[in-house]
């Protein structure tokens, strides 16, 4: 197994833009063909847009786009400007009167950081278009994770910069990556250690404090510690090996150990954890080994949202301290 480049996986493109003083942004993910995609999301509180498409008993047999940004609920608006850019060069499904761009979306909540009512927009989605490339592969404070944090159980003032993620591996011939944005409402491990990375974090002292016991505390009240802050870790696996939507949720669900295996506490219901996995390809593979790379890799990616992130509106990150 060697490390390789995520466009190595070709058949797609990666588009940012963000509003770095609002503290916001989108990422697209624009693929050069309708691909199939499935999804599997166990997050209490996501915020998606055409997810349903993904299910195996709808007709559709694949996406153009996906669609990754901030703005939690009022960030769906966005795709608007991706399905725009689609529908002007002609691509999306053909209904015979005209051609309809299939995109989905997902948002993470950064509403925290920033301006609260400035969130991504048809035109931020639009410009993500324009910008995107397979040659340029950005991580940390870019796209949707400008506004990412993590360790949020007592509030944003003992909470860490995160961002975005990448990692990618070649075995045999079978290619698999992941991207991730790590907006989790717990602290993150590297699980080949089970050092913390980042999380909950006391800036005076300068120590790390438990979100796990932090939760725990809460057993008997009635009150929600954490609902004034909405959390997500969105994640994207892409494949070279060939699978139906149906195949494509199940490696999904199996990319969703890695989550567990990196942020704990996870799959709040305070959060919106949301995995999708895309079929870019022909080879022939076994689906479970597949499901235990997306997982290696999702880890990966995760541990990178961790350190390549640097410090951004007064939230240290794992690079300062």
């Amino acid at each position: 197994m060697k490390e390789i480049n995520l466009f190595a996986i070709q058949g797609f493109k990666i588009g940012h833009a963000q509003d770095e003083k609002a503290g916001t942004g989108i990422s697209v993910f624009l693929f050069d063909d309708c691909f199939p995609v499935g999804v599997d999301i166990r997050g209490g509180g996501p915020a998606s847009r055409e997810t349903p498409l993904l299910s195996p008993y709808m007709g559709a047999n694949g996406l153009h786009a996906l669609v990754l940004s901030g703005g939690s609920a009022f960030g769906l608006d966005a795709s608007g400007g991706v399905l725009q850019f689609l529908e002007e060069r002609n691509i999306g499904f053909d209904t015979g009167i005209t051609k309809v761009p299939l995109v989905c979306q997902s948002c993470i909540f950064d509403l925290a950081l920033g301006e609260k009512n400035i969130r991504p927009t048809k035109e931020m989605a639009y410009q993500a278009c324009i910008n995107a490339d397979n040659t340029t592969l950005l991580e940390g404070n870019i796209g949707v994770g400008i506004g990412a944090s993590v360790g949020k159980m007592q509030g944003m003032d003992f909470a860490m910069k995160s961002g975005v993620g990448v990692f990618a591996v070649e075995y045999n011939g079978i290619q698999v990556g992941a991207f991730v944005v790590n907006n989790a409402l717990g602290d993150i491990y590297n699980p080949e250690t089970n050092k913390k990375l980042i999380g909950m974090y006391d800036r005076k002292h300068k120590n790390f404090l438990s979100s796990n016991e932090a939760l725990l505390s809460t057993i008997q009240r009635n009150e929600n510690l954490f609902q004034p802050v909405t959390n997500t870790c969105l994640g994207i696996i892409f494949t070279n090996a060939q699978f139906n939507k149906a195949e494509l949720g199940k490696i999904s669900s199996m990319a969703h150990n890695a989550l567990a295996k990196t942020i704990s506490p996870v799959h709040t219901m305070a959060d919106g954890d949301t995995i999708y996995t895309v079929s870019i390809g022909k080879k022939k593979a076994d689906i479970n080994a597949i499901g235990l790379l997306s997982t290696l890799v999702m880890e990966k990616a995760i541990v990178r949202s961790a350190t390549q992130a640097t410090s951004l509106y007064g939230l240290p990150s794992y690079q300062e301290i």
